[in-house]
């Protein structure tokens, strides 16, 4: 689709753009955070910010088919809560950040996060002098990639259909079998420790809920991909200036991720939604889904 002639201007007309789309873009920002909460499953991740200097944090909450950004002062369970509210009924995909305990009852933990944990720990330790290291410690690492690995990939099998689901409860109880068995004793180097310790805990059904529940990936790579773009933005232009850009950024980062999430091309909806009213830009945003 040619969209050359959509957004014809002289360069002039463009100051003030972004404000421009970005008051009339709101209410559809709000209306995304809503359909996040009733979401069947959700995203969630967050990465480190400067506005005006300031130390912020950029949140991301979505699936595959929207994107919600909101920048925020603190990394706080209040800001989470304020993303996801107080009854959110889904499964949310995310990493061991204790922000989102208070957010639903169900979730999976990400497991890409905890394969790159278990490598930074076998780094760490093996940084340590010759008579402080743990043999058990690199043991435990290794079987930890290897086991999570096998359980990402079995994901994969399972939303392709390679792997019926029917038989995703057996897979769970057998990949909960081999990780009792590499959990079954404490580790001597306190970091490894820890994480076998989560392993082990009361959280570990949160490690395989994508055996349980159709939809749900193992991993949170959904939203640290989402998160991206503002990362790389941030190392450009070093963030944002003024309150009213940190909203401005969150609002359309939102409008054109999710645009793009729907099929729509971002500049056939940022033109609709500059020039026709709130109900039609939210068609648009949708490809008169919603």
């Amino acid at each position: 689709m040619d969209l050359t002639p959509l957004l014809n201007f002289v360069p002039a007309s463009a100051l003030g753009f972004d404000r421009k789309a970005s008051a009339y873009g709101a209410p559809l920002h709000e209306d995304l955070r809503e359909k996040i909460r009733a979401s069947d499953v959700a995203h969630a991740d967050e990465t480190s910010w400067r506005n005006n200097g300031i130390g912020h944090y950029a949140w991301f909450a979505g699936n595959e088919k929207l994107a919600y950004f909101h920048i925020d002062r603190h990394r706080s369970a209040a800001v989470a809560k304020g993303i996801f509210g107080s009854h959110f009924e889904g499964i949310l995909v995310r990493d061991r950040y204790a922000a989102y305990n208070g957010i639903g009852s169900q979730w999976q933990s990400c497991l890409a996060h905890i394969i790159t944990k278990a490598k930074e720990i076998k780094r760490e330790h093996g940084l340590l002098p010759q008579a402080e290291k743990d043999a058990a410690t690199d043991r435990f690492c290794d079987r930890v990639v290897t086991l999570f690995q096998k359980a990402c990939e079995t994901g994969k099998k399972l939303k392709s259909g390679d792997i019926p689901w029917e038989s995703a409860k057996g897979m769970e109880e057998g990949f909960v079998k081999r990780l009792s068995s590499i959990c079954n004793r404490p580790l001597l180097f306190k970091p490894a420790e820890t994480l076998r310790a989560y392993m082990a805990g009361e959280d570990q059904k949160y490690l395989f809920t994508f055996l349980r529940h159709r939809g749900v990936p193992p991993t949170n790579n959904l939203a640290k991909q989402a998160i991206r773009h503002l990362v790389i933005f941030r190392k450009i232009c070093f963030g944002t200036r003024s309150d009213t850009g940190l909203i401005t950024h969150g609002i359309l980062t939102s409008l054109v991720q999710t645009a793009r999430r729907q099929g729509v091309h971002p500049l056939h909806f940022l033109q609709i939604l500059l020039t026709a009213d709130t109900p039609t830009a939210q068609a648009a945003l949708y490809n008169n889904s919603s």
